[in-house]
């Protein structure tokens, strides 16, 4: 199939997170099963031309297309200074008060952009609401709508609506609320919709994590599916991520040892063996279940356990975590930012990676952990739910509480005392297969759907 997959980001050429990464990714896994692909994302002020090779391709609606060398798929992007020539991608210090102009501006440029490519598509792939409006230009090509947080809505003064209808009042899809809704707007119009884990395709019908949504993504019915998100397998290698002191692999786990050694001699925790060397990587934030963690940590460090936290965030959560290290640097380490090479360490030298978040449509986080071998003690939400089997690849809870944070520690440390079965839970966490290949398989199904049982019953016939 010839897909035109959009995204306000892409890495490695503009990333804010985990979008960026599904962009670049999932495109690659769908060339290689064949597919021809085209990734469009907007040329913003921050993308090193120079650095990316990027050349000039062509015209379309007002702007330049720029293309990347020699990569399947193909990279381009939309160049229109007025609306992304600037130091951030959605704001600096503060989002921009044109974002609705801005993307809905990209979202009109998508077909013309592609065409000027000599591209035309058979499917338009739309991510988050920074391209939901391009629903309203697909011509009558199928469009597939992707959710990747539905706390992020796409919500504007009504006036922006201008730029989607000018003058005339926005039909109903459109309106959430006395406000324009991009989001809201996409679910009611794309032929397909999708978001990245099964449970969180549920959660956000019936449960308050439709954050006021839940009612349009019922009336979709079947329409809704949900896809787990997957990792570059290359990248996250342990047998040869060169950010590591020693390498591993499930056939010989037994570099993730000399990992956890050189884990704690670099955070400056005590070269105990025996200690349950838990791992966070994460935004310090409320969502991610650092609200009930940070209650837990009195308890937590009555057992014999260590935790190592690399992340930012909330400014309070920071100074709760920073002042905890100061009174216990023999069991806590925190380390502000995001540093690459040390999230990789974390990720292979820690015993297990805490995930409590209050709600997680997918994570990542979780599905490296497996592939490391770290064993993830996480919250039965979105995609936890669907990544993590309580007491065969790790230990979830159910509810949102530190008691029950606790009691699933305290399950880990069982089963930790008992060597061969920690062993043998490691064993089963690396044999998780969660390729990309995978997921575009079953993206890959999705799109043929459209195609089916009276959705389209013929497909658009080439431009």
């Amino acid at each position: 199939m010839r897909i035109l997959f959009a995204s306000s980001e892409v890495a490695p050429f503009s990333k804010t997170g985990g979008l960026g990464d599904v962009a670049f990714a999932l495109p690659r896994a769908l060339a290689a099963r064949g597919h021809e692909v085209l990734v469009l994302s907007p040329l913003y002020g921050c993308v090193d031309r120079e650095r990316h090779g990027l050349s000039l391709a062509g015209e379309a609606l007002g702007g330049r297309v720029w293309v990347a060398p020699g990569q399947k798929p193909r990279f381009a992007f939309w160049e229109s200074a007025s609306h992304f020539d600037r130091p951030g991608i959605y704001g600096y210090g503060g989002d921009y008060p044109d974002n609705a102009a801005r993307f809905v501006a990209f979202s009109k440029s998508l077909l013309p952009a592609a065409r000027a490519l000599g591209f035309q598509p058979e499917v338009v792939h739309l991510n988050d609401w920074q391209t939901a409006a391009a629903t309203l230009f697909s011509e009558g090509i199928p469009t597939v709508l992707t959710i990747h947080n539905l706390g992020y809505q796409g919500l504007f003064p009504l006036d922006e609506a201008r730029h989607l209808f000018g003058g005339a009042p926005p039909p109903a899809a459109w309106l959430h609320h006395g406000q324009l809704g991009l989001l809201k707007g996409g679910i009611l119009t794309a032929d397909l919709i999708t978001t990245v884990s099964p449970t969180y395709a549920r959660e956000i019908r019936e449960t308050e994590l439709g954050f006021g949504l839940g009612e349009p993504l019922r009336r979709r019915g079947d329409r809704l599916v949900g896809i787990l998100n997957g990792i570059d397998t290359e990248i996250w290698d342990p047998a040869t991520d060169p950010h590591l002191p020693a390498h591993f692999s499930r056939a010989d786990p037994s570099g993730k040892a000399a990992c956890k050694r050189a884990l704690q001699q670099e955070l400056g925790l005590a070269a105990d063996d025996g200690a349950l060397l838990l791992g966070v990587v994460s935004r310090i934030a409320g969502q991610k279940g650092f609200d009930i963690l940070l209650p837990a940590l009195d308890a937590l460090f009555e057992r014999r356990v260590q935790l190592a936290v690399l992340g930012e965030g909330d400014e309070a959560m920071v100074a709760t975590l920073q002042s905890w290290a100061k009174r216990r640097p023999d069991r806590l380490v925190l380390r502000v930012g995001f540093f690459e090479g040390l999230a990789h360490r974390i990720y292979a030298g820690a015993d297990a990676l805490l995930m409590p978040s209050s709600y997680e449509p997918c994570g990542l986080a979780q599905l490296y952990a497996l592939r490391y071998g770290t064993v993830p003690v996480v919250r039965a939400t979105g995609g936890l739910r669907d990544t993590v089997r309580e007491g065969e690849t790790g230990f979830s809870f159910e509810a949102y509480r530190p008691e029950a944070l606790l009691a699933a520690v305290d399950r880990a440390l069982a089963t930790f005392a008992d060597r061969g079965a920690w062993e043998a839970m490691v064993d089963r966490a690396m044999a998780e297969d969660h390729s990309w290949d995978r997921s575009a398989a079953a993206y890959e199904q999705a799109y043929a759907e459209l195609f089916r049982g009276g959705i389209f019953a013929h497909p658009p016939s080439p431009w």
